[in-house]
């Protein structure tokens, strides 16, 4: 067998050694023919391809013009280009059957939950899926469907999503006597209208989104502007929690101006967006060297209450906004100071960041008065998306080092869920010298800011590690939490013991999130839409420098929520 496998591949290579065509002219000759052939067939088939990718742009082109149009013209449409046209074709070429797997089955959770709501919480803020009947811990302004439209649009769920648009046309009233909280009011139902607006086209969601705006608008009649948390829908009384003695809550009152600035460049009505950025206006004015504001604001006089810094829970997504605002508006001359701003607060950041032994895990310190707290939320975990969506703001060096922070806060946030028996992360942590970290708060509500920076870092550095850490949590979530009638967070991750509540941010959020870090990058991409702190995609309207940009009770609050 040596030999004549030998001596078939010797008859082959002759046919590789010039001297056998040399003495046979014809067969030369033939080969030159061929050779020429194949090469004609060659440059035949690239002019081909560039003369169908140059008339696919020309349509793409057509299309979006198109669409425009109908969008002023308010002609609701059944399609939306939501995948962006840069590299659009070569994310799609590129199948990858593992994302693709995945992305099925978290598509497939969000039908569950969403079935699940539809059958024992129809038109309620909240499904409790172990008792199957709906709580209204909103006022009863349908917060689990509203926070839903964009994320059925996205999924190409159209049944669902007309299903949930007729009763935001016909059912959802604002007209209530209930003390809405301003800022969850406007991060889910506000932000969930405009997104659902600028996916569909659908005027009926921006007519509501103003609706809803115009009740809340009073909480801003203040002396200094800053605003009061909470408002009555129905007769405009604004007030502030009992338990802040007063005081308006950081994250609470600057996190409305993606939200307000984006409603006023939909309606051409600039009322919005002065109030919301009068807010940062007044804080300049207060603005600390090292960019960390403490998380109470006194209402009347502006000034900062003696209180904790925080990147978690009432600080959080104030320095969110200021970043997200620069993205918004274009990054132009008119919203810089925006970007100066949080390049302020993330030195801030830096001077709260350590790391533990003997794993190295990078974490956030709470800071009261001089002194720093081993306590990091999970709620922080929103950081490392942030950083690394504002790295490429800076100069190469620092760009590199806000990158690298990023990607070791990921590493810490992505162990809060591996160091538990369930591998579902608790609420909080806090670190000790030769033991790394520990669970604080044990319950898990369905969070979604871990995967939110996962989807980030894959998108931005192009490693498919943050996927494969993005899967395991989802993983945890199917085997923890899914019940026959929906998804419920854990009292405990340690035990594993169930609450009652699914979260409506679960399916604004975390499914939202997972889908898309199962996508290709051109799926509502980063160029072209910006996310509120809900998830909610709104579109980054295109502007000229010289114009800016455009003319609950406590206990179930989305940034301090508990279960059940």
């Amino acid at each position: 067998m040596a030999r004549r496998s030998s001596s078939s591949s010797s008859g082959a290579w002759r046919y590789l050694n010039p001297a056998y065509y040399l003495k046979r002219p014809k067969r030369l000759a033939l080969l030159f023919v061929v050779f020429v052939a194949a090469t004609f067939a060659f440059w035949d088939r690239q002019s081909l391809v560039s003369e169908y990718e140059s008339e696919i742009s020309r349509l793409e082109d057509d299309i979006n013009r198109l669409h425009d149009q109908l969008r002023k013209a308010g002609v609701h449409l059944d399609e939306n280009p939501v995948v962006s046209n840069k590299n659009s074709r070569k994310d799609f070429l590129e199948v990858d059957p593992v994302n693709n797997e995945r992305r099925e089955k978290v598509k497939e959770a969000m039908l569950h939950a969403w079935n699940s709501y539809v059958k024992y919480a129809w038109g309620m803020d909240e499904l409790q899926p172990q008792s199957k009947n709906g709580i209204n811990s909103f006022g009863g302004l349908g917060a689990t469907l509203v926070d839903s439209l964009d994320t059925l649009y996205i999924m190409g769920l159209k049944d669902e999503f007309q299903k949930a648009r007729d009763w935001v046309a016909e059912s959802l009233d604002f007209d209530k006597d209930y003390d809405a909280s301003v800022f969850e009011t406007t991060i889910r139902v506000v932000g969930g209208l405009l997104s659902a607006y600028d996916l569909s086209g659908d005027k009926v969601f921006l007519d509501k989104a103003k609706d809803i705006t115009d009740r809340l608008l009073p909480a801003w009649d203040t002396t200094s502007g800053i605003p009061y948390n909470r408002i009555n829908l129905a007769h405009g009384r604004a007030h502030n929690h009992g338990w802040t003695n007063g005081d308006s809550i950081l994250a609470d009152s600057g996190t409305e101006q993606l939200e307000f600035i984006a409603l006023s460049q939909r309606t051409g009505d600039p009322k919005y967006q002065q109030k919301a950025e009068n807010v940062i206006t007044q804080l300049q004015k207060i603005y600390p060297s090292d960019g960390l504001l403490p998380i109470y604001i006194n209402p009347h006089s502006g000034t900062a209450s003696y209180s904790t810094i925080t990147f978690g829970a009432m600080g959080d997504s104030f320095y969110e906004y200021l970043l997200k605002v620069w993205v918004q508006g274009n990054k132009t001359e008119h919203v810089k100071h925006y970007r100066q701003m949080w390049e302020t607060s993330m030195e801030g950041l830096l001077s709260l960041t350590k790391k533990t032994t003997p794993s190295n895990y990078y974490y956030i310190c709470e800071k009261n008065g001089g002194s720093l707290s081993d306590k990091m939320d999970e709620l922080a975990c929103f950081a490392p998306g942030m950083l690394a969506l504002g790295a490429s703001g800076y100069g190469p060096e620092k760009s590199e080092q806000i990158m690298n922070l990023a990607k070791e806060l990921a590493r810490t946030c992505y162990n809060f869920y591996q160091t538990t028996p369930t591998k579902l992360a608790g609420e909080n942590y806090f670190f000790h010298i030769g033991q790394d970290m520990s669970v604080g708060t044990s319950w898990n509500i369905l969070r979604p800011e871990t995967v939110e920076s996962l989807m980030y870092l894959w998108r931005l550095t192009g490693n498919k590690t943050y996927q494969d850490w993005g899967w395991d949590i989802f993983q945890a979530f199917e085997k923890n939490s899914r019940i026959e009638s929906g998804y419920v967070g854990l009292r405990d991750v340690n035990t594993g013991e169930k609450d009652n509540m699914m979260q409506s941010f679960f399916l604004a959020e975390t499914l939202k999130y997972l889908y898309l870090l199962f996508s290709p990058p051109s799926v509502i991409s980063f160029d072209e839409w910006v996310f509120n702190t809900e998830a909610h995609p709104l579109r980054i309207v295109p502007v000229n420098d010289n114009k800016g940009i455009g003319t609950p009770v406590r206990p179930f609050g989305r940034k301090q929520g508990k279960p059940e």
